[in-house]
Order: structure tokens, then C-alpha cells, then sequence
């Protein structure tokens, strides 16, 4: 699922932005080889984004000290970590959408 996230989002993002997704455990790539692909692909910045609803110890602890211990022998890199979704608009649009709630009754009240 990550991967076909990751592929959705360079499609989007187009040809100027290089985008890999990478495991924190249990899957490949994980941290260390997604943050040594990006650098041998020509990346001179780094932007991680947690792909997880929640700004929890994973997001906010374990995941940015990944990058940190990754990136260690990269200083020309520059990085950034940054919060997971949490809340906003878009995500729930998305929920609604795949509700079938149609955004134009949303917010609207019944006058008969």
C-alpha cells in the first residue's frame, strides 16, 4: 500500500521531485536503504513525511531519530521530518467521499 502511495504521490509531484517510501520495521526498504536510495538518486534534500494519522511516539520520536541515525553520514543533506496527517479539511472530504456523502449536503439542513 505504501508503495502505491508513493507512486500516486510522484505522479503528482512530476519529474522535479523524487519520491521513495520506506518501512520504519517489518517491511523493505526501511529507513536506512529508502534515505541511501534517495542520496544515490541525486536527492539534496530530504522531507519525510510519516505516513500515519496520529502524532504519536512513532511520528514524533521514533521516526525523525530513524532519519537523524540515517542521514549521519550524509551532512550535505538537508532534512526534515515532517508531523503526521492529524487533522485536516482534506482527510475529511476523503472519509466523506468514500462514505458517499455528498459534499454538497454536507452542512446543509433539511427545510421541509
Amino acid at each position: 500500500m505504501l508503495e502505491s502511495v508513493a507512486t500516486l504521490l510522484q505522479s503528482i509531484a512530476g519529474p522535479d521531485v523524487l519520491v521513495r517510501a520506506a518501512h520504519m520495521e517489518l517491511a523493505e526498504p526501511l529507513i536506512p536503504a529508502g534515505v541511501d536510495a534517495c542520496v544515490a538518486a541525486g536527492a539534496t534534500e530530504l522531507i519525510v513525511f510519516p505516513y500515519m494519522l496520529s502524532p504519536g511516539k512513532h511520528s514524533t520520536r521514533d521516526i525523525p531519530r530513524m532519519v537523524a541515525d540515517a542521514t549521519r553520514d550524509y551532512p550535505q543533506l538537508s532534512v526534515r521530518v515532517t508531523d503526521a496527517f492529524g487533522v485536516h479539511a482534506k482527510l475529511a472530504e476523503v472519509i466523506l467521499e468514500r462514505a458517499g456523502i455528498l459534499r454538497e449536503k454536507v452542512g446543509t439542513a433539511d427545510t421541509a
